[in-house]
């Protein structure tokens, strides 16, 4: 079973950063899309960024020219590099990960999910 764990979330105020990373449990992470969805209080889960097996980025747009996915396959680890974070981005931030390669921005279509990490944006 794979397992994902998250750090990296946190307080910050408005027009912030940070950086989130996900670490994976499996060998064979390289050949796994991973990326990142967040859920705020109220609303539904949405994508935020994903980087295929190629290491391929694809954000929402949303988050385009702001956020920065990233992956070190030595390291079995994702990274999202977060600037100018706004306080509408408060939310729980899940890294996600699927047996398949290949992009998706459907959340129904990820394997394995970590336990999540809170980011809060103050304004």
């Amino acid at each position: 079973q794979v397992q994902l764990v998250e750090s990296g979330g946190g307080l910050v105020q408005a027009g912030g950063s940070l950086r989130l990373s996900c670490t994976s449990s499996e060998s064979t992470f390289s050949g796994h899309a991973t990326g990142w969805f967040r859920q705020a209080p109220g609303k539904e889960r949405e994508f935020v960024s994903v980087v295929d097996w190629s290491s391929r980025p694809y954000y929402a747009d949303s988050v385009k020219g702001r956020f920065t996915i990233s992956r070190d396959n030595a390291k079995n680890t994702v990274y999202l590099q977060m600037n100018s974070l706004k306080p509408e981005e408060t939310a729980v931030y899940n890294c996600a990960a699927r047996d398949r390669g290949y992009y998706s921005s459907d959340s129904k279509n990820y394997d394995y999910w970590g336990q999540g990490t809170q980011v809060t944006v103050s304004s």
